[in-house]
């Protein structure tokens, strides 16, 4: 837990987690996990119909800041919802799965 936000490491992530990609648009054409969700951070109030209710939410951006603020948010809110520290950045070091919207090969934008 940091800053009293729950937090996991991008390694960790279970396999069959529920994981909300807050970044911008270009960020997740650039490479995102295959299984997120993509919903920006700015969306994300006008959306929260999207998220589900009965599990656990995995957030992630770039670097793990911006996903800690909208875990705090959402678990605020009532949601359970955990940070994935180091965001799409420790992702892509830990060799977890990428994909890119243009079929290049992806990178963390």
């Amino acid at each position: 837990m940091a800053n009293g936000v729950p937090e996991i490491s991008a390694a960790a992530v279970p396999a069959e987690a529920w994981l909300l990609d807050v970044r911008e648009d270009d960020e997740w054409a650039a490479g995102h996990a295959p299984e997120a969700t993509h919903i920006p951070m700015g969306d994300l109030g006008a959306r929260t119909g999207e998220l589900p209710v009965d599990q656990e939410i995995y957030v992630i951006c770039r670097s793990g800041h911006r996903s800690a603020r909208v875990t705090q948010a959402l678990n605020g809110a009532g949601w359970q919802a955990v940070n994935v520290g180091g965001g799409m950045q420790d992702w892509a070091a830990a060799g977890r799965p990428m994909t890119a919207d243009s079929g290049a090969a992806p990178y963390v934008a």
